[in-house]
């Protein structure tokens, strides 16, 4: 290379507080992040994801840009993926699953 470092040269010269300090805010960002930033972390496209829910890449992109939807419908998109969801309320003395969506069938707009 052309007197430049390469990513992993750096990184292995960065302090150890420095490296924890990155895995900490990685970590964070994993546990936070919108529907199409997952969907490319898990590395689909959404035309695979279209597939899958039995729609069109159009409506996946709707579905990652809304703000509000059903349950059920986040749920579907969630499973297409791989993965579930958990409804979960926190409260100062503690959290509480909710189960009460976890049997919806598919929503009226599906």
């Amino acid at each position: 290379m052309s007197g430049r470092n390469r990513w992993s040269d750096l990184r292995g010269e960065a302090r150890p507080e420095t490296r924890e300090r990155a895995a900490r805010k990685t970590e964070e960002l994993l546990r936070e992040m919108p529907l199409h930033e997952l969907r490319q972390a898990r590395q689909l496209s959404q035309e695979t994801l279209a597939q899958v829910l039995g729609t069109n890449q159009a409506g996946v992109s709707k579905m990652e840009r809304r703000t509000d939807m059903y349950v059920s419908t986040l749920r579907r998109y969630l499973r297409a993926m791989g993965g579930d969801l958990e409804i979960t309320a926190r409260f100062p003395e503690g959290s509480v699953r909710i189960n009460q969506f976890e049997d919806l069938g598919p929503p009226a707009d599906a």
